[in-house]
């Protein structure tokens, strides 16, 4: 599958951007909830933490109070309640019988005779349950503190409280964010890149129905060969189906048509055998009349098989091998009037249509421009740039170096059978022919001045394109 011609409508692309679409969104999802789910735990283990150093700090108080010795309070084991601003800090607040004013206060050597904030504590039931607050410290450090209210009878009330810097959370944290955004980075990449394989691998079954439709139009095929996937597979046999029905209707028109001929012409030609042998004024009407019938029967018949061939699926015909015969051929014919012919064309030029129509449209042109040239007739055939109606297109031209034509004249030289000098062989259905062929493969004829003043034919045809 060529991504470079895969168009805002493409398949591919609908596939791929409806995969990469569900692909990040559950990846942002999940790295979202992943993040959640780890800060919430890594704050619970936090408070975790805390709250085991602050069931310990409640056994001091309760044991030292008992004792009355107070000089082991706090001893928690861990060195930074005795580091000074450490950031890890506890507070022991004895309050009064009636929990309104603070009797003693004792406090962690980290907190270097500071204090810590603490809610209020009436009201509170004894050893109810811990609270997590956050809170400022000393230093203006925010800190997550855990505090409890304690009822130790005779020996008093209590305010426990224990708090820490959450710094080193948050930095895991952010670590641990940062982590998981370069892992669905890489993990996205990764995925964007298996639905790439993915679309390519999937579709290559069109690309390959696509070719073998091209190569039938080329020609160089009858019908679609290949194992196809059961999705693809009844579209095939259509397509194989539809084009054997083409080839059978266009060769039924075709035989029609040679019938139709041979009906026609032979009454014809005995009306005109028995004309010429009759004098008079009828058998000369007859004679005028049964050319003319013939003629316009000729004119019309070369019309329907044109027609025929140009709904024809499959016909291509290479550009400069007719050229070169044609030129061949006039240089020849207008040999003793010293007029040359010679061509100027894009190579690998291939006209899609039938040999016959290209060779009819350049031998009318060739034929028309070599009686009046005076001594040179170019034919050039170059690709036109883009698309015309969705097609590409060849554009060819004849000029010759002869008298030209008037702008005025040139809607009466297309017409059928008018001849603008009778001075000049021919039936005057040259240019006619060739309007008709144009017209039935969608291309168009103009004329106009060529570049030393004669007369220039331009002609588009239908061409098959390099990347079909």
């Amino acid at each position: 599958m060529d991504w470079r011609l895969a168009g805002r409508d493409s398949l591919a692309r609908r596939l791929f951007a409806s995969a990469a679409t569900l692909t990040l969104a559950i990846l942002l999802v999940s790295g979202l909830v992943l993040s959640a789910l780890h800060s919430n735990y890594a704050v619970r283990t936090f408070d975790d933490q805390l709250d085991i150093y602050m069931k310990a700090l409640i056994a001091d108080v309760a044991v030292n109070s008992d004792s009355g010795d107070r000089s082991t309070l706090g001893d928690l084991g861990e060195p930074r309640f005795r580091t000074p601003l450490s950031g890890w800090y506890w507070q022991v607040t004895k309050l009064s019988p009636d929990n309104s004013q603070t009797v003693d206060v004792q406090v962690s050597p980290s907190l270097f005779a500071g204090r810590l904030p603490h809610g209020d504590a009436s009201g509170k039931q004894p050893f109810a349950r811990a609270r997590t607050v956050v809170a400022t410290g000393v230093d203006d450090r925010p800190l997550r503190m855990v505090e409890s209210y304690i009822d130790i009878g005779e020996q008093g009330r209590y305010l426990v409280a224990v708090a820490a810097d959450p710094t080193e959370v948050n930095d895991e944290v952010r670590s641990f964010n940062w982590a998981l955004v370069v892992t669905f980075g890489v993990l996205a990449l990764a995925l964007l890149g298996s639905a790439t394989l993915q679309v390519r691998f999937g579709l290559r079954p069109v690309g390959q129905l696509r070719r073998a439709l091209a190569a039938i139009r080329r020609g160089e095929a009858d019908r679609i060969e290949g194992h196809f996937p059961t999705e693809i597979a009844p579209l095939t046999e259509e397509l194989n189906q539809l084009v054997s029905t083409n080839r059978e209707i266009v060769e039924r028109a075709r035989t029609q048509v040679g019938n139709l001929a041979h009906a026609l012409k032979t009454p014809l030609s005995v009306l005109m055998n028995e004309a010429e042998t009759a004098k008079g004024p009828l058998a000369a009407k007859v004679r005028e009349q049964s050319a003319l019938m013939n003629d316009q029967v000729q004119h019309y018949l070369d019309r329907a098989r044109a027609a025929t061939r140009a709904v024809a699926i499959g016909a291509s015909t290479p550009v400069e091998p007719v050229l070169t015969r044609l030129v061949r051929a006039f240089s020849r014919i207008h040999a003793e009037r010293g007029v040359t012919f010679r061509f100027e064309a894009d190579p690998g030029l291939t006209f899609r249509g039938e040999r016959q129509d290209l060779e009819e449209v350049l031998g009318n042109l060739a034929d028309n421009a070599g009686k009046w040239a005076r001594r040179e007739v170019v034919i050039s055939a170059r690709r036109l740039p883009g698309q015309v109606g969705g097609r590409s297109m060849i554009a060819f031209a004849v000029v010759d170096d002869g008298p030209g034509l008037p702008p005025e004249m040139r809607g009466e030289a297309v017409q059928r059978g008018r001849r603008l000098d009778e001075s000049k062989p021919g039936s005057g259905l040259g240019l006619s022919i060739v309007q008709d062929i144009a017209t039935m493969y969608a291309g168009t004829l103009s004329l106009g001045d060529g570049p030393g003043g004669g007369l220039a034919v331009s002609v588009t045809l239908p061409a098959i394109d390099d990347k079909a």
